[in-house]
Order: structure tokens, then C-alpha cells, then sequence
């Protein structure tokens, strides 16, 4: 019998629900937008969740569940009610240079709550997996542009190409360049000195890998197994927070 209380992926959407609840509590999104039904829909997909982390059933059932189709109903209502599609170009587009640092890192919220729960089932059918990065989805990633942080030295600011999407990742590694292929763990996202990173390069020893084997927005291949290390950390400390 799978454990599904300790199930990393529904404990990384759950807390993913927590984390979108909050950037939507704020007073950054301006606008006309269905707050309190988006909220609504937020609430119903935990209650889900539950049933799901106390079903104890193998994955290749969990999968099947009633309740996994619910939450992705529910999850395409919560676009629309954020504004479909370019709802987050509408936002920023309400918002004052000032405010756009703090909406930034709440429109991140939003999508890794979004994204997280798009990739849900995927994770599940890859079976009984008990490592704490199976939480998250990993990528294939190109470095489209870099350039140094405005505000920190020894850091460098990213555009990635995942295929489907363009996300920002910060890195302290100053020799990563364009073209780089890279693998990039899609963890909650963090501000750094004001800017938003969307996830976190995987590693090797001092530096990132950048000749990541496999398809731009699908999993890499073959990369060493220590190069996860700091991905499961995260994934570790932030269920726990």
C-alpha cells in the first residue's frame, strides 16, 4: 500500500495552494478580476487534496481518482478568473514602476501554483517514487539572454527557453551564456534583491551543468544523481514551511 500522506507531489501541491492564497491576499493585482471565487476554487482544490493524501491507494490508481478530475476543473477556472489567457501581462500592465517588483514575485506564485498542479498527473504515473524531487517538474532548458544583476555582483540574470514558456532563473554561476543547455528544477520562486527567479539551475560541483542532454521542456536525461541534491533540500524546506 503507497503512503500517499507522504506522497512528495501532493504535499508540494498542497503547500502550493497555501503559497497562491497569499500572493492573491495581497494588494498587488489590480484591476477586475474574480478575487474571491479564484480563492473559492483555491479552498475546494485542498479539500480534494486531502481526500487524495489519505487515500492510500498505488499511484497507478491515484491517477484514475474522481478527485483528480475535479482539481483540474477547477484549475481552469481559476485562469479564467485571473483573466485567461495573458491574464499576467494585464496585471502588469495596471501596475506602477514601483509596484512591479512586488507583483512580479506574486504573478511567479501564481504560476508555480498553476504549473505544479498542470503537471500533477504526469508525476503521479511515473509511480511509487519516494524522493523529494519527484515534487516538482524538471526541465530541459536554453539560455535565450544573461546579463548581471543590477544589484548583486556575483549573480546573473537568465531567460530560459523551456519550449512551452520563457521563464527568469538567477544564478551565482557568472560563466553560464547564451546557448547554454541547462536543467532547470522548477521550485517555488524566490526574490533576489527585487528580481524574481522562476526556478533553479541543477548543479555540479562549483558551477551548473550546461550541456544538459534531451528535449527543450521535457525531463533531462542522464544527469549525475548529486546534481539533485540541492533541488531535494528545497523541495524539503519548503513543505516544511
Amino acid at each position: 500500500m503507497w503512503d500517499t500522506s507522504k506522497d512528495y507531489r501532493l504535499l508540494v501541491a498542497n503547500k502550493s495552494v497555501e503559497l497562491f492564497t497569499r500572493a492573491l491576499d495581497g494588494k498587488t493585482f489590480k484591476g477586475h478580476w474574480q478575487k474571491r471565487k479564484a480563492l473559492d476554487e483555491a479552498e475546494a482544490i485542498q479539500r480534494e487534496l486531502q481526500s487524495l493524501l489519505y487515500s492510500y491507494v498505488e499511484p497507478q490508481d491515484l491517477i484514475q481518482a474522481p478527485s483528480l478530475d475535479i482539481i483540474e476543473e477547477k484549475l481552469k477556472e481559476i485562469y479564467d478568473y485571473l483573466g485567461g489567457d495573458g491574464w499576467n501581462h494585464k496585471f502588469r500592465n495596471l501596475a506602477t514602476k514601483d509596484e512591479r517588483e512586488k507583483l512580479d514575485e506574486n504573478i511567479a506564485k501564481v504560476k508555480f501554483f498553476l504549473d505544479t498542479f498542470s503537471g500533477l498527473r504526469k508525476r503521479i504515473a511515473l509511480g511509487p517514487i519516494n524522493d523529494p524531487v519527484i515534487g516538482i517538474d524538471i526541465f530541459v532548458g536554453e539560455i535565450m539572454s544573461v546579463g548581471k544583476h543590477p544589484k548583486a555582483d556575483k549573480l546573473m540574470i537568465s531567460n530560459v527557453n523551456l519550449g512551452t514558456q520563457a521563464i527568469t532563473v538567477i544564478t551565482n554561476d557568472l560563466e553560464i551564456k547564451e546557448g547554454n543547455k541547462v536543467g532547470v528544477s522548477m521550485l517555488p520562486p524566490t526574490a533576489f534583491q527585487g528580481i524574481t527567479s522562476e526556478g533553479m539551475f541543477i548543479g555540479a560541483g562549483e558551477g551548473i551543468l550546461k550541456d544538459v542532454k534531451g528535449e527543450l521542456g521535457q525531463m533531462p536525461q542522464g544527469i549525475p544523481l548529486e546534481s539533485l541534491n540541492e533541488t531535494r533540500n528545497h523541495v524539503e524546506n519548503f513543505i516544511k514551511g
